[in-house]
C-alpha cells in the first residue's frame, strides 16, 4: 500500500498568523518544527497501520518548510516550488490513499488563515461548485482514483472536508476564534490525534474518490479587477465579468494545470 501526504501550514497546532507562516517571519522556525512533527505524527501511523511506502509533499508557500533531517527518515520527500502539480506533485494512480495535513478552509469561511491558494481569489468554483484547497486538491487525486482519507486542521477546516468527502478521517487541532486567533490543542495532543485518526482512516474502508464531471469548467473570482485583467492573458480563458476568468478543460488535472497559470498571471 502507497500513501500520499500533503501538507500545509495554516492548520498546525498554534498557528495563527501569516507571520508564523512565511521564511522571513517572527518565530518560523518554531512552527516549521511544528509542521513537521505533526507530518511525523501521519508518517507514523501510516507505517504502523502496514503501509509499505509514504510519500510527502510539502505543501506550503515556497513548499521548502519540512525539515527533512528531523522528518521520519522512512519517508520520501516533495519540495521546493514552482512544481507542476503544486501540492499534489508526483500523485498518480499508485497510491491508495491521499492525506493531508495542516490544511485550512476556503477564502471567505470563518476559519483561521482562510484563503484560497492565494490571498488575491475570493472564490475559485469546479463546474459551478465553490471548492478550497481541499477540494482543488481532492479532486485531482479523484482524477486518478485516489481517495482522500485523512484532513486536519482547525474546526471550519473538519466541516468544509466532511462535507465535501463522506467517510473522509479529520483530525481537529485547533478551533477558530478569529481569522488570526484559535483556541488550540496542545502540540503533542494535536500529533496524537492526527496519529490516531490516520490509523483509523487506513485500517477501515476508505471513502470514495472525490471526482468531477468533465469536461470541467473553471471560474476564479479574484479581488481586483487587475488581477483578472493579467489572468485573461491565458490563451482560451473567457472573462466573464470584472472580477471573474472562466477556463474549460477536458479533465481536472488540465483544470488544475490551468488554474495555476491563471492565478500566476492574476498578479
Amino acid at each position: 500500500m502507497q500513501v500520499y501526504i500533503s501538507v500545509d501550514m495554516e492548520g498546525i497546532a498554534g498557528v495563527v498568523n501569516w507571520k508564523e507562516t512565511f521564511h522571513n517571519g517572527e518565530d518560523y522556525d518554531r512552527f516549521r518544527k511544528l509542521m513537521t512533527a505533526e507530518t511525523n505524527a501521519a508518517v507514523t501511523a501510516a507505517f504502523d497501520e502496514g503501509v509499505d511506502r509514504v510519500v510527502v509533499n510539502d505543501s506550503h508557500g515556497s513548499m521548502r518548510n519540512i525539515l527533512i533531517e528531523e522528518l521520519d527518515s522512512r519517508a520520501e520527500l516533495i519540495s521546493g516550488s514552482p512544481k507542476p502539480m503544486s501540492m499534489v506533485e508526483g500523485l498518480d494512480d499508485s497510491y491508495d490513499a491521499v492525506l493531508m495535513v495542516g490544511y485550512h478552509c476556503m477564502a471567505g469561511a470563518p476559519g483561521v488563515l482562510n484563503h484560497t491558494y492565494t490571498g488575491s481569489v475570493l472564490q475559485y468554483r469546479v463546474n459551478e461548485r465553490r471548492l478550497g484547497e481541499i477540494g482543488m486538491n481532492a479532486a485531482a487525486a479523484g482524477h486518478y482514483g485516489v481517495p482522500v482519507a485523512f484532513v486536519s486542521g482547525d474546526d471550519c477546516t473538519v466541516t468544509e472536508a466532511e462535507d465535501l468527502i463522506p467517510g473522509v478521517q479529520t483530525a481537529q487541532v485547533k478551533e477558530h476564534v478569529g481569522r488570526q486567533a484559535a483556541r488550540s490543542l496542545h502540540p503533542q495532543k494535536a500529533r496524537r490525534l492526527i496519529y490516531e485518526g490516520v490509523r483509523q482512516a487506513l485500517s477501515g474502508e476508505l471513502p470514495e474518490a472525490f471526482q468531477v464531471d468533465v469536461p470541467v469548467v473553471i471560474s476564479v473570482q479574484f479581488n481586483t479587477t487587475s488581477r483578472a485583467d493579467g489572468s485573461h492573458l491565458l490563451p482560451g480563458a473567457k472573462r466573464i465579468d470584472p472580477l471573474t476568468v472562466q477556463y474549460t478543460a477536458p479533465d481536472y488535472i488540465t483544470a488544475l494545470r490551468a488554474a495555476r497559470a491563471l492565478l500566476e498571471l492574476g498578479v
